[in-house]
């Protein structure tokens, strides 16, 4: 029987700014999930979306036969809320790791599903995989014991959830093609879709670091999810957040572990305590919880609890000693004044050199490796003073990655002493 459509024809549609109609987009999706469709045809596509973008109609249904290419998971056996975080990373974010558990505080299901750093950008499963015992893969049945007991996990996604959008993705990657909103969006929201969280809060992230490097491209990303989550009948909202600085004072695995743990413990830097408390607070919002004082649970050791119970659960030990990188190299303030820039893309390519993350998915991680810094922005240095320390097991990476930190810092005279937001806007 011959196909209800033609692969030439479609890419000759979006190639000449037509629009592609819902059957044609179902069509597609299950062709090349398939193997119908050939990858350089995908590869045409995927290009001509790139180039002449896509309307709201055409992303909509496309995120809908990426979702319908796997299985859904559902929650309601749960008797309670559910609510997951994204975030479309940076550097040493590792918010995820106190924010699963802190908003668990408050009786809501926290079904986080994560992934692995690739590039600069590190991976919250990698951190997480630095604590001695902790297992990233959970079958279903896992998860929702773990999710009823606990009340938080962080684990990796099934392979059953949104195929077409691991195929597209490794497409994606190598075709240069990454980088349309349109295919963004819809990569993310079908993953989130098909997860069946109840409500998502979406961390969009703006400048060096991150993947959007000015507000206006991420800003019509952020309304392109919202759009999708709220079309699926997800609540969602958007968080536009600062990236031209690595968050906190750590990028790598166990060294932003140990951050999060500081953090837990009441303590821990200012903005990773700050963006940790407002996602919270939106997450319970969303969840039907608006008047939680996600504040003080960190304060009281409530999040703590729950932290050391979803660590255990998933075979890591809490208390466990982390590892520590073998070497390390430590670069020093070249002059007195104010610290007025640390850009976040030099630190993360900094960790990756140093081992911290991966150029291809198969790649092996250092657990100890990254960089630790002394300073942030807004901080009085003096001449000589350390700025930053690198960590690895391998010294022969220091020269790359110290290439990497060559521009990384700017020192001004005293009294320059930069305003950043770290919230930019908020999007619903």
């Amino acid at each position: 029987m011959s196909p209800d459509f033609d692969a030439v024809d479609i890419i000759r549609t979006k190639r000449d700014r037509g629009t592609l109609s819902g059957e044609q987009i179902d069509w597609t999706i299950d062709a090349y999930t398939r193997g119908t469709i050939a990858d350089e045809q995908m590869s045409a596509l995927n290009m001509a979306i790139l180039l002449n973008g896509m309307s709201r109609p055409e992303i909509s249904r496309w995120t809908t036969a990426m979702i319908s290419s796997g299985e859904r998971m559902d929650f309601p056996s749960l008797g309670k809320a559910t609510v997951d975080k994204h975030s479309t990373g940076g550097v040493g974010d590792k918010i995820t790791l106190p924010l699963a558990p802190l908003v668990a505080v408050y009786g809501v299901a926290v079904p986080q599903l994560s992934g692995r750093g690739l590039g600069h950008t590190g991976g919250t499963l990698d951190k997480l995989e630095s604590i001695p015992g902790w297992q990233a893969s959970l079958s279903n049945e896992q998860m929702m014991s773990q999710l009823s007991d606990v009340g938080a996990v962080i684990c990796a996604a099934g392979s059953g959830l949104a195929p077409a959008d691991k195929k597209l993705y490794a497409l994606r990657d190598v075709t240069g093609t990454v980088e349309s909103i349109p295919l963004i969006a819809s990569s993310i929201m079908s993953k989130k879709i098909a997860e069946g969280t109840g409500s998502l809060v979406l961390d969009v992230k703006v400048g060096s670091g991150a993947f959007m490097k000015d507000e206006e491209s991420a800003r019509e990303l952020a309304e392109t999810m919202v759009a999708l989550g709220q079309d699926a009948g997800v609540k969602t909202v958007a968080l536009m957040t600062n990236m031209e600085t690595p968050l906190g004072l750590t990028a790598g695995n166990a060294i932003e572990v140990e951050e999060s743990v500081q953090v837990l413990a009441g303590e821990g830097p200012e903005d990773v305590v700050e963006l940790t408390v407002r996602l919270a607070e939106e997450m319970l919002a969303a969840a039907g919880v608006p008047d939680a004082d996600p504040a003080a649970a960190l304060k009281d050791g409530r999040a703590m609890d729950v932290w050391r119970r979803m660590i255990a659960a998933q075979g890591g030990d809490p208390d466990a000693q982390l590892p520590v990188a073998r070497e390390s190299e430590t670069i020093y303030a070249p002059a007195d004044g104010v610290l007025v820039g640390l850009d976040a893309l030099s630190v993360g390519v900094a960790a990756w050199r140093l081992g911290a993350g991966r150029a291809r998915k198969e790649d092996q991680v250092q657990a100890g490796a990254g960089v630790r810094m002394h300073a942030k922005p807004g901080a009085v240095v003096r001449s000589g003073e350390p700025l930053m320390t690198m960590l690895t097991d391998d010294a022969s990476r220091f020269d790359r990655a110290r290439e990497a930190l060559a521009d990384a810092v700017v020192i001004a005279a005293e009294g320059a002493r930069p305003a950043q937001r770290l919230i930019i806007d908020r999007i619903a």
